[in-house]
């Protein structure tokens, strides 16, 4: 690098054609002095530091600027009193350093409190109680769809077991405290959205949805891309996380438990008799309110609990009771129709009857890899169900026997079945597979000719 060639020590004292040599650069001649091209390389200070990392002017040289030599003395100055002019000391740099120093500690506090405010809220956010996000997320959506927080007290499944009350005094908050709410927004947007949106899936259907699902009649089986014309027609009506898969899945549920518009109790054929027996409907219509029992309590609190457990109640009566009206059914009726002289069995559910003409039926779910004799998914919903949860077998004896091979229990006449298990089949048994109910209906004619065969060939028994 060319540095600018030194001028002379004559020239160093930067004085003008005419002027006279004061006693302080008499005294500067007269002294041995050494010059250098290369700049002292020492430790800086802490305000030089500041000023390097700031870029100020003075900081550094870079690679255009000209170094200024520097002059390092051999020997100290003698002390002179100076009569003429006072050499001024360059005061204004290190004002402007120390000026520098002190913005750059002014904003390092700045950033310490905003830091402690992060850590502030980041603590009230974790102060929740027993109130997750999720929680929260739940409530808010539960009660934008229904509008009722007792149903989204029976519907919602949240992290802890709250009563309505707290569901109550958690949504009041939510509304009209400004502290509870910022903190419940702030760690709701904090949430992942994989967990969002499996909350977002989970929320409850609205009176709208199940009114748009009520309009495919349930006696028709509808394929999934029916569900997706109808979300498809209905946006503004349906959640914005409904697919085809969950409203098919919602439909067939409501089938299920006989919720349609258009599904209504039949009426079981009596012999001998004209009139009709009654349905559910008409035996509600012919109950008396007064006389029911009246529980007199002073908390509106007790006295919803008792009827939520008095509603339970029935419900669990009611469905209690299917499975004995089913066989009252098949009993009146006399149930040859069903059974001709080639089907050994019938297991009959409430939408679909499975025949059995061999000795031996698999029962479970059928796949695209898997198939299997008896699906139960076109009884209902049957995601709980193995790929072959059961084997019906015929013994030469006549008698069937059924082994449990599912993870989940089988219930014959209300006792549990597990896995590895058998248990003997009798006329009218109520087989419970994954919620979805059968009854099992014997062709005993076709047995006794079975066995009659059996016994004159002389098999073994």
């Amino acid at each position: 690098m060319d540095f600018p060639a030194t001028p002379s020590n004559a020239s160093d004292s930067n004085d003008y054609p005419g002027a006279t040599p004061s006693q302080f650069d008499t005294a500067q001649d007269s002294t041995k002095r050494r010059s250098s091209s290369r700049s002292i390389k020492r430790r800086r200070f802490d305000d030089e530091l500041v000023e390097y990392s700031l870029g100020l002017p003075g900081a550094s040289i870079g690679k255009n600027e000209k170094r200024v030599r520097t002059q390092s003395y051999t020997s100290q100055l003698p002390e002179a009193v100076v009569v003429g002019a006072t050499p001024v000391t360059p005061a204004a740099p290190t004002q402007e350093r120390r000026r520098a120093s002190s913005k750059i500690s002014g904003a390092g506090s700045i950033g310490r409190k905003s830091r402690r405010k992060g850590q502030l809220s980041q603590l009230s956010t974790k102060d929740l109680g027993r109130w997750k996000p999720t929680d929260d997320l739940a409530l808010i959506l539960g009660v934008q769809q229904t509008n009722d927080l007792r149903i989204v007290h029976r519907g919602v499944k949240f992290s802890c077991r709250f009563t309505v009350g707290e569901l109550q005094s958690r949504w009041y908050a939510l509304l009209y405290n400004a502290e509870v709410s910022r903190v419940a927004l702030a760690a709701m947007r904090n949430l992942h959205p994989d967990l969002v949106a499996a909350v977002q899936q989970q929320a409850l259907y609205s009176n709208a949805e199940e009114e748009l699902l009520g309009t495919l009649p349930s006696n028709s089986h509808p394929a999934i891309e029916k569900f997706q014309e109808l979300l498809e027609a209905n946006p503004h009506i349906f959640y914005p996380t409904r697919t085809a898969k969950s409203l098919m899945n919602h439909w067939q549920l409501l089938k299920q438990y006989q919720l349609l518009p258009d599904q209504t109790v039949q009426p079981l054929p009596v012999k001998g008799q004209t009139d009709n027996i009654m349905t559910f409907s008409d035996a509600e219509e012919t109950m008396n309110d007064s006389e029911l029992p009246d529980y007199k309590e002073d908390g509106i609190d007790i006295e919803m609990q008792l009827a939520d457990r008095v509603e339970k109640k029935d419900i669990r009566l009611l469905e209690n009771c299917m499975s004995r009206w089913q066989v009252l059914v098949q009993s009146v009726a006399g149930g040859s129709a069903e059974l001709d002289k080639n089907t050994l069995a019938v297991l009959r559910g409430r939408l679909v009857r499975y025949l059995m003409r061999s000795r031996e039926i698999a029962v479970g779910r059928s796949t695209r890899d898997h198939t299997i004799d008896v699906d139960l998914s076109l009884e209902g919903p049957a995601a709980k169900v193995s790929r072959k949860q059961a084997t019906i077998r015929l013994r030469n004896s006549g008698d069937f026997f059924m082994s449990s091979e599912g993870k989940r229990p089988i219930f014959v006449d209300g006792r549990p079945v597990l896995q590895g298990n058998k248990v003997k089949l009798n006329h009218n048994t109520v087989i419970e597979i994954a919620g979805l109910r059968f009854v099992f209906l014997i062709n005993q004619d076709l047995i006794n000719a079975i066995t009659q065969e059996a016994v004159k060939v002389t098999i073994p028994v």
